[in-house]
């Protein structure tokens, strides 16, 4: 499939873009090629393909959820900015 120039200064115009009759020729090319593969692509029988979101099969990558001793409290507590005797300070939000 060829692209004409006038199809290249409408996307160009849609894009806001300002091209050269240098740029317009380099993209009627450019965009010609690409239509073209598109156009093998869609040649190929892909009926007995499922369609997938990924092109290889992903994992879940999190680690297995282990039961262990928390953290002593006041060695939490150390590290807030403000905190009372068993828990974190923070401003007040709600009225």
């Amino acid at each position: 499939m060829k692209i004409t120039k006038q199809e290249v200064k409408h996307i160009a115009m849609l894009s806001r873009l300002e091209l050269d009759e240098k740029e317009l020729e380099l993209y009627q090319d450019q965009l010609s090629r690409i239509l073209e593969y598109v156009e093998k692509l869609n040649e190929i029988d892909t009926a007995a393909i499922e369609p997938t979101s990924h092109v290889i099969e992903l994992n879940n990558v999190f680690r297995e959820d282990v039961v262990k001793e928390s953290l002593p409290r006041q060695e939490v507590l150390k590290n807030a900015p403000q905190a009372t005797d068993k828990f974190f300070k923070v401003p007040k939000i709600i009225e």
